[in-house]
């Protein structure tokens, strides 16, 4: 009996330890560390929704008032009962604006070579600047990209591919940065992009790189709002839209993206887009671009768009095109307009229903401007409370390295260091 006893003991003690150990060895870590790490976050999720994540500004009380008095600013008094605008009526045209030359009806640029993000984590930029290198002789791959953007945790016993799974994503200013440092090619960013601009530059033989937000199922199988990046190769008016590379869509070549749904998800990020291209072509692409070679023209563009838009929007729209001009202010480095803007942005979000279909709850995992604007109009708490939120409510784990640096900038400005 007590041999029994014995044996069970050491079996109960036995098991998980030799668990444990078979789970570290290499192959096997790689083969289910990604599955627990899924479950882990199904778990989390299903005991606190991230979509029920609400952020409210300190001082909210003033803040409505401030938005009362905004929404009120903006109300035309007309003798006639006026329609409803709708999403499309408003943002970057989206029919060709007279130019010079006429544009063609379509237009798919040869030479691409499709790259997708699959068997790898967050790879969407990667994957998205390696095809738009690629197309210009570039003989890198996205992991050589990866190695650089998305170094992860230090953890020797890991690959690179694990170290950098908690990275959630890649900011465009990274990527920009990483082609400008490391390859033998440039790369520019503008916000304020609209269609005609776009299909100009692939007439030209530039493919555009854009950042937007679409609902689509995610790794843990729900339908849910994400951000991200899409290579632009051609469009044919006929169709009504643009032809895009999608490295996460299967199949992601050569879809069709009608153009009111391009700019429907393109809103979401301001209407920012990228080029990629060699040194020797710049000069043709800083014609192409006319004024949006110029930054600022660029940003007050982006901002003119946004006055429109938070005028005529409703519902989650609305949220993105407050947030915008929100963004837009931060870019100008109008920090005490951009605060108010995000405070209207984020009132917006908590009427939004809870649904995964309404609350965008990754949003500061992609643009992390409301960081900007607080920090630098001194409101310090409302850095903190919305990293707290953003950290410990949107994401199963806080390994948001954005979120916790500009929280550690906004606790040492309240002195707040122990």
């Amino acid at each position: 009996m007590r041999k029994k006893l014995t044996l069970i003991l050491l079996t109960v003690i036995g098991l998980p330890i030799l668990a444990i150990g078979v789970y570290n060895i290499p192959f096997v870590n790689e083969k289910l560390s990604w599955r627990l790490e899924n479950l882990r976050t199904q778990i989390i999720y299903f005991f606190r929704p991230p979509n029920e994540a609400v952020f409210l500004p300190s001082a909210q009380e003033q803040i409505d008032q401030i938005v009362q008095a905004t929404l009120q600013a903006f109300v035309t008094p007309t003798l006639t009962p006026t329609p409803p605008a709708t999403a499309t009526t408003v943002g970057p045209t989206l029919t060709p604006t007279i130019t010079a030359t006429p544009l063609p009806k379509a237009v798919s640029l040869p030479g691409v070579k499709y790259v997708d993000q699959h068997n790898r984590w967050n790879y969407c930029g990667p994957a998205n600047f390696t095809m738009a290198l690629n197309f210009w002789g570039w003989k890198g791959n996205r992991d050589d990209i990866a190695k650089v953007v998305k170094p992860g945790i230090l953890n020797s016993k890991k690959d690179f591919i694990q170290r950098g799974f908690d990275d959630k994503n890649v900011m465009p200013y990274e990527m920009v940065d990483f082609v400008n440092d490391n390859t033998e090619f440039h790369a520019i960013s503008r916000f304020g992009g609209d269609i005609d601009l776009i299909k100009r530059l692939i007439v030209a033989g530039f493919p555009v790189i854009i950042e937007k937000g679409y609902f689509e199922r995610d790794a843990n199988g729900k339908i849910t709002w994400m951000g991200h990046y899409l290579f632009v190769t051609g469009y044919d008016d006929k169709q009504g839209g643009f032809i895009v590379q999608d490295a996460y869509l299967i199949p992601g070549k050569n879809l069709l993206s009608k153009y009111d749904i391009f700019v429907e998800g393109w809103r979401s990020f301001n209407y920012i887009f990228m080029v990629v291209y060699p040194l020797a072509k710049e000069q043709d692409v800083y014609a192409l671009l006319g004024n949006w070679y110029d930054e600022k023209w660029a940003d007050q563009h982006a901002l003119g768009i946004d006055n429109q838009e938070v005028k005529t929007l409703t519902g989650l729209e609305a949220f993105f095109a407050w947030f915008n001009k929100g963004t837009s202010h931060v870019q100008l480095l109008q920090y005490n307009d951009a605060a108010p803007a995000f405070d209207q942005a984020f009132s917006i979000y908590a009427t939004l229903g809870s649904d995964d279909k309404q609350r965008p709850y990754r949003m500061m995992w992609y643009q992390t401007w409301p960081y900007w604007a607080y920090y630098y109009s001194g409101r310090y708490q409302d850095v903190v409370d919305l990293a707290n939120t953003t950290l410990y409510k949107t994401i199963a784990k806080p390994t948001l390295e954005e979120s916790l640096y500009w929280r550690g900038l906004a606790y040492l400005a309240l002195g707040q260091t122990g």
